[in-house]
């Protein structure tokens, strides 16, 4: 699947895993901080847990994979890509 058939569609998940109400999925870039103070979303510590989790479940991409790498939730770009190119031989 391609990033642009991908993305919207994952950032629509983000969205209803985490009940973001204050804005579309569709007005936040790909590229905008999630997490910060520079964040318009105001995610916290706990949010990025219910993340991990709701993408464990959903993708089947195990939580070790996640560990040591607080880069991948800088945006949901980053995190998208991430979880669309995760090796299928690698999900549990």
């Amino acid at each position: 699947m391609t990033p642009e058939e991908f993305n919207p569609k994952f950032k629509a998940q983000v969205f209803e895993w985490l009940n973001i109400e204050s804005m579309k999925p569709e007005e936040l870039t790909d590229e905008e901080p999630i997490f910060g103070k520079e964040s318009r979303l105001g995610l916290d510590s706990l949010d990025a847990v219910e993340l991990v989790v709701m993408i464990q479940r959903t993708y089947g991409i195990p939580q070790k994979a996640f560990e040591k790498r607080k880069e991948l939730f800088r945006n949901l770009g980053m995190l998208a890509d991430f979880v669309r190119d995760f090796p299928e031989d690698q999900k549990g």
